[in-house]
């Protein structure tokens, strides 16, 4: 009897440690032009990702206007619904988790979180723009039976204008859709919406400044990390919430962990190297937390064969060495 009592607590603290070490090991999977089939998706699996966030595009002509275009069929084939279903069905046939992530772009690239009405009346407009949206979205997920749907992603003029909209929104958002619910906010920005405690998870976009550092080592970057750490784990107390990486990477170039936000082309040096050396910081920061869910890589292309490469400055891993970096780190917390 006291043997099999043994190999009961034995079992059951097994089964607890590998419970707390897996992760949301997600990719950002970008919208493509047309459909995908199992090769764009076998490529996913080799990672051992067990997430993959999904992407449709809104479109707003500037940040100041009022309607956010969506599911035309002027847009690319991923960026829709039909494009969405089509890409989580797939994903999901291959035992992939989805967290729906519809996402704006302002034409010429302007930061969304700086978009922002000039009067009330604008306000109410681009509310009623955005509610119509994202519950399309939320319809979507529901439909599908996504695990997580994100209801905004780096909005943060918009959330400290409008929080009475927001608490509100997300009400209607839950009466559509009975998943897990997060937002994708910033890396200065975070620790500043008042909605957290709504959502399920704290999502935050983990383009932290690291380093100055032209190549800087692993333990450099882990004590970069410590200030930032110590807020994110902070708020995760205090709110009684996890918080994973709605996005996060780095690109291969030097001074990758000085101002990771940066997708500027001009001025940078390829360092196949430094990307490797800065994911594997954050996965030896973050990865054994128990208060941290996961994160979700950026970005990840269907057409695995022409992405990246050894010559290939963006944040991508694919074909790259921080390929592998990702899947070793992928496969230990499955």
């Amino acid at each position: 009897m006291k043997c099999r009592l043994l190999f009961v607590c034995v079992g059951l603290l097994l089964f607890s440690c590998t419970s707390q070490s897996q992760k949301m090991n997600g990719v950002s999977f970008v919208a493509a032009p047309n459909a995908i089939d199992q090769t764009n998706i076998d490529p996913v699996i080799k990672l051992h990702a067990n997430y993959a966030a999904i992407m449709p595009f809104g479109f707003m002509k500037k940040l100041a206007a009022t309607e956010i275009i969506h599911n035309t069929d002027r847009q690319w084939f991923g960026e829709t619904r039909k494009g969405a279903k089509q890409y989580a069905e797939l994903l999901q046939k291959n035992n992939i988790k989805i967290m729906i992530k519809p996402q704006i772009w302002v034409w010429n690239g302007e930061f969304t979180g700086f978009i922002t009405m000039e009067n009330e009346a604008d306000w109410k407009a681009f509310e009623a723009s955005y509610e119509r949206f994202i519950l399309e979205y939320a319809s979507l997920a529901e439909e599908i039976n996504a695990e997580m749907l994100c209801i905004g992603t780096e909005l943060h003029k918009f959330v400290a204008a409008r929080p009475a909209f927001w608490k509100e929104f997300i009400g209607k958002v839950q009466k559509v859709y009975k998943g897990k619910l997060t937002y994708a906010e910033n890396w200065d920005s975070f620790d500043k919406v008042p909605f957290w405690e709504q959502l399920d998870f704290i999502g935050v976009d983990a383009y932290f400044p690291l380093s100055e550092e032209k190549m800087p080592s692993v333990e450099s970057l882990q004590k970069g990390w410590q200030s930032h750490k110590e807020k994110m784990q902070a708020l995760s107390k205090k709110l009684n919430r996890k918080v994973i990486f709605t996005e996060y990477g780095y690109r291969s170039v030097d001074y990758t962990g000085k101002e990771p936000w940066d997708s500027s082309r001009k001025g940078k040096t390829l360092n196949l190297k430094a990307q490797e050396v800065a994911l594997q910081a954050m996965y030896n920061e973050f990865w054994n937390e128990e208060w941290f869910a996961g994160g979700f890589i950026w970005k990840w292309f269907h057409n695995y064969e022409k992405s990246g490469g050894l010559k290939d400055f963006n944040f991508t891993p694919q074909n790259k060495p921080a390929e592998e970096i990702v899947r070793q780190q992928y496969k230990l917390h499955q």
